[in-house]
């Protein structure tokens, strides 16, 4: 399969040039600088991405250019394209403060084929601490900006293949031409086909499940989200009823939602079984407050039931994780590259204490992807469309000690918040939305009477992968009707909050 290679430098924008090299098409595979693989066949081209770090450090990151250069076509990016000139022999400048924000590009060279599509004076985003002051000989200008002298250079004379440095980013929104550059790069450069889509990874994937299992049962524990739905739908169209799923009501997932997804999964024609195990985790939990206790006592019911479930199958094998590609690439340090791949919340540890080995055919991709090969897979839009839920569930959107009374009066609210987001077309415009109750107690006035009781915090964000999130900023006409909703129906919560935090510095759930 052939891919372009992104060679990780630390940049908090790697994992966004692979994105937007996937939106062409185009198969590409993340790698930190110190654990590589050479080039061959498949590769088509090598993106250095940026970095945090200076070429001036004294442990900068670095890579051997001699096996990379001439070998394919290279395009370095910020720190890439200073990691290329410096060691090339040109000269790179520690700022005096660091270029942030937007310029203007200005082309030296209009036929150059990287930025033959980009007009002249479009916007671009810089985010760099050194610049290049002087590029090395046989190098080319090919752009300068409103800001820097050296925005864009190529090399096409002293080697083979073509390389190039960007001082700017082009994989951000704010790079209103990006994609057209990321295109020339792989497309018209690299000579990549751009034939990476949902359907042929299904039908990759659909022969690679059935190569790897062959007659071996599968197990999978579902949770009713994305990515575990989608997991059971290739896995069921791969190995049929071999496949065998699982799905837990812990007693701490939404207003009925264990009925409904269950219900769900029966309809996708799912070899599912359902388990209402409420009361061994809620009696578990009852008076638990620390929230890292809470996820340990839930993990550890969770591997108890998946035991159980286990030793029903005969001669089990296999058991299939929900894993993604964000999952891989954050599991790989570029400080020293791990070879342990990060495994799903719920199963942290099974495989190799039930000797089990895993299977993760959604690995390789991101979270758009997902939905993309669900869409093409006809998962109904109810599940694929859901918002993100955390694993351990209300558990740790219950601040302070967990109570039966408290789990069922937050569904409660979590429901009419929910409900009215769908009510009033809003829920798919919010990525994750959902309600805390706080450990506070607070006055009101209801009738004439004097009320202390709970408070409800709603928490709505809108983000693409959850790294980073800004607060919904929801209408509100529509916060006050939630609130009313909330107030009037249920006793013991007299006060309704909205938290309008972004990520960072804050986080999306509150423990």
């Amino acid at each position: 399969m052939e891919k372009i290679l992104i060679i990780d430098f630390g940049s908090q924008y790697t994992q966004l040039i692979a994105r937007r090299v996937r939106e062409l098409d185009i198969y590409c595979e993340v790698h930190p600088f110190n654990h590589y693989p050479p080039p061959d066949s498949s590769i088509k081209g090598i993106i250095l991405s940026g970095s945090p770090f200076s070429v001036h450090d004294s442990a900068f990151p670095d890579i051997n250019l001699n096996g990379l250069i001439g070998e394919v076509p290279i395009m370095g990016v910020c720190y890439g394209a200073q990691l290329i000139a410096k060691k090339l022999g040109g000269h790179v400048m520690r700022s005096q403060k660091r270029e942030y924000g937007r310029a203007f590009i200005n082309k030296i060279k209009n036929n150059d084929r990287l930025l033959n599509e980009v007009q002249d004076g479009s916007q671009i985003w810089m985010s760099h601490g050194d610049t290049i002051t002087e590029l090395p000989q046989g190098f080319e200008l090919i752009a300068n900006s409103s800001n820097i002298e050296i925005a864009a250079y190529t090399i096409t004379s002293l080697f083979r293949l073509p390389v190039y440095g960007l001082q700017f980013h082009p994989e951000v929104i704010h790079t209103t031409e990006g994609m057209k550059m990321l295109r020339s790069f792989c497309v018209d450069i690299c000579g990549c086909l751009q034939e990476w889509t949902a359907t042929s990874f299904i039908e990759n994937a659909v022969n690679e499940i059935r190569k790897l299992t062959g007659t071996d049962p599968v197990l999978l524990a579902l949770s009713g989200g994305v990515d575990s739905t989608v997991t059971a739908a290739l896995l069921n169209r791969a190995i049929g009823k071999k496949l065998f799923c699982f799905f837990v009501n812990n007693g701490l997932l939404r207003k009925d939602e264990f009925n409904a997804v269950l219900k769900t999964y029966e309809q996708m024609g799912l070899n599912i079984d359902g388990i209402d195990a409420s009361d061994r985790f809620l009696n578990a939990l009852e008076g638990v407050s620390d929230p890292e206790t809470k996820r340990k006592i839930i993990g550890e019911r969770f591997i108890r039931v998946f035991e159980e479930e286990a030793h029903k199958l005969n001669k089990v094998k296999w058991l299939a994780q929900g894993t993604i590609y964000p999952d891989v690439i954050e599991s790989i340090s570029v400080h020293g590259p791990s070879q342990t791949i990060k495994s799903h919340h719920n199963v942290g540890g099974l495989p190799e204490k039930m000797h089990l080995k895993v299977i993760e055919p959604l690995r390789l991709l991101f979270k758009d992807e997902v939905r993309k090969v669900g869409k093409e897979l006809k998962i109904p839009n109810e599940i694929l469309n859901r918002h993100p839920f955390p694993g351990p569930g209300l558990a740790i959107r219950i601040l302070g000690p967990i109570t039966r009374e408290k789990v069922q009066l937050l569904q409660k609210a979590d429901d009419i918040f929910i409900s009215l987001l769908k009510k009033h077309d809003l829920y798919d415009k919010v990525w994750q939305a959902g309600a805390i109750l706080l450990p506070v107690q607070s006055v009101g006035v209801m009738g004439d009477e004097r009320t202390y009781e709970n408070v409800i915090c709603l928490r709505a964000v809108e983000s693409t992968d959850g790294m980073t999130a800004d607060w919904s900023h929801l209408p509100y006409s529509f916060l006050a009707t939630v609130s009313n909703e909330i107030i009037n129906n249920l006793k013991g919560i007299n006060r309704v909050v909205y938290d309008i935090s972004s990520k960072p510095p804050a986080t999306i759930e509150w423990e």
